[in-house]
């Protein structure tokens, strides 16, 4: 009954997140991501790190299979997928806290099931990495619980093995579960009385393990996400003063989670204003607080802290993310690291109210999950769709240039071009020299019939960023409509050299060719693009006709 009502509550938590949308990063994730497409993307998703937005090939995997299942045109099956995960994640998290005898454990799950904090890891199908990782690294855990724990010394090392499997799966899932090997380390030094440096033998191999992921991803999120630039430099004091601060932000919004928004507010971080030293410092003095009142209070206080903490390493500035260029923290940042903090809130619950009546008891823990409950529904409600997501966020966060830009992509697409054109200067105004916002600009022009504007927004994209297949794409398409062949075929040919696999660059070079009569390369370009994107009925149509003419 207790694992049936966590699990109830979950799906009774997230029912709007059934009807969300696609959002934010859905399409290099899932919708537009060439990968999932066939069994030659499946290969390339384990074998080619840089084919997929980040190397999680477990996470993948997962929408490589649904995508099989039920395309991409109705996003419900994904969402229900991470629903079900975080599902068996707060099941998992309660038979964890049960093993470790610590007290309130049904109700720490239930804290997790709920908790509004974590609507962005299940209501978001990109943090699809979260719920998966998250079910490893805890069946990693128990595993290894069950091996350390064990008296059978001939039949516990299938558990060892077992974790090992376990942790490289949470890895290829995530590699902020790369912290494990150390908060085993914590535990067991917590629940072991005899506990001595031997006991951390076993743990080497999660450890060299970890060591070589976590270089991966940072190494793939600088080179390939673009995570370094001047947004990302920061000397160490800086990043100290960073961290120290997200720290408190987020146990903050587990206690009191009133004001969640999707994007916050980037923090100014400067070593010459002393209160910004305050929070590393009171960092510092709660850990050594806790640990002088260790014999009083009990080990468990400092541990929830470290584990807290230590989770979080990887998400506290000391290594670039590219969420760093305009927010420092992101609800999703603390998916398991929340657990340490639930966790001794749900001890200290447990204990404070032993002496009360049931029923009593009950009604207060029944009133604060039906709070959660009610806070993490109205959360849901923003994941609709793009609109309504960056709506929401500039209602909550109105600097975030970031939101103002992407706004303007579903205002593009349904054709209020003012609107989004209204919002690119507003990121613009925000965040000067944005190459996707003069881009997104240019399209605005573009569609009200302000060409020579939209040219020159165009033309400032690609100046910025090079790179920038996108602009290159619409300024050759500005070039056709001027009749300037050639220049829109050099532009043709930079969005193909830096984005191999973009469809549309494909598509729109093989009508140039073929307006200038070469229908061999074609021919040649609209099979790639067909090749690329075989849902598209143009690109089909363009190859029909082209191979029509050809056999003529």
């Amino acid at each position: 009954m207790p694992a049936l009502i966590i699990f109830a509550a979950v799906l009774i938590a997230y029912i709007p997140a059934m009807r969300g949308g696609f959002i934010w990063d859905d399409d290099m994730y899932v919708t537009q991501n060439v990968t999932l497409r066939d069994g030659a993307g499946l290969k390339r998703i384990w074998f080619e790190p840089g084919a997929t937005p980040q190397y999680y090939p477990l996470v993948f995997t997962t929408f490589w299979v649904e995508r099989q299942m039920w395309g991409v045109a109705q996003p419900a099956g994904y969402h229900v997928t991470n629903i079900l995960l975080h599902a068996a994640n707060a099941l998992l998290l309660w038979l964890t806290l049960r093993r470790l005898k610590i007290p309130g454990a049904w109700l720490a799950a239930m804290l997790f099931a709920v908790h509004p904090v974590h609507v962005e890891s299940v209501a978001w199908i990109t943090e699809r990495k979260n719920v998966l990782s998250g079910l490893f690294y805890l069946g990693a855990f128990l595993a290894y619980w069950r091996f350390s724990s064990s008296d059978d010394q001939s039949g516990r090392w299938r558990f060892y093995v077992l974790s090992l499997i376990l942790f490289v799966a949470a890895l290829s899932s995530k590699t902020v579960t790369c912290t494990l090997p150390a908060a085993i380390v914590l535990i067991l030094w917590w629940k072991n009385q005899d506990f001595r440096w031997r006991d951390f033998a076993p743990l080497l191999p999660m450890f060299l393990l970890a060591l070589p992921a976590a270089m991966v991803t940072a190494a793939m999120e600088r080179q390939h996400v673009g995570a370094q630039g001047p947004e990302w430099a920061f000397s160490i004091l800086d990043r100290t003063l960073i961290a120290g601060r997200a720290v408190w932000f987020y146990l903050f919004s587990i206690l009191a989670p009133a004001n969640l928004m999707f994007i916050y507010p980037r923090w100014r971080i400067d070593a010459s204003e002393w209160w910004q030293f305050l929070f590393p410092v009171a960092a510092l003095v709660a850990v050594i607080l806790l640990w002088l009142c260790r014999e009083r209070v009990g080990k468990g206080p400092l541990v929830a802290f470290l584990f807290f903490v230590g989770t979080l390493v990887p998400a506290l500035g000391f290594v670039n993310v590219y969420p760093m260029q305009f927010s420092f923290v992101a609800d999703h940042f603390q998916y398991l690291a929340s657990i340490g903090p639930i966790a001794l809130i749900a001890a200290a619950a447990t204990l404070a109210c032993s002496r009360w009546v049931c029923p009593a008891r009950a009604t207060l823990f029944a009133t604060v999950l039906l709070v959660l409950m009610e806070a993490a529904w109205r959360q849901e409600l923003i994941y609709k769709d793009s609109e309504t997501l960056w709506n929401e966020t500039l209602r909550r966060n109105p600097e975030a240039w970031i939101a103002h830009n992407n706004l303007s992509d579903p205002l593009l697409a349904r054709g209020d071009f003012a609107g989004a054109a209204e919002h690119a200067r507003l990121a613009l105004l925000l965040r000067p020299n944005y190459a996707p916002a003069h881009n997104n600009l240019g399209l605005a022009m573009e569609g009200l019939q302000r060409n020579e504007e939209a040219v020159a927004q165009f033309r400032e994209a690609i100046s910025l960023e090079p790179s920038m297949p996108q602009a290159r794409l619409n300024l050759a398409g500005q070039l056709v409509s001027q009749n300037d062949l050639d220049g829109a075929e050099r532009e043709y040919l930079q969005a193909i050299k830096a984005a191999p696999e973009f469809a549309d660059a494909h598509y729109n070079y093989a009508v140039l060719l073929a307006m200038r009569g070469r229908t061999t390369d074609a021919l040649r370009e609209c099979a790639t693009a067909c090749a690329l994107n075989p849902d598209d009925p143009q690109s089909q149509l363009l190859l029909r006709t082209l191979s029509g003419h050809r056999d003529n």
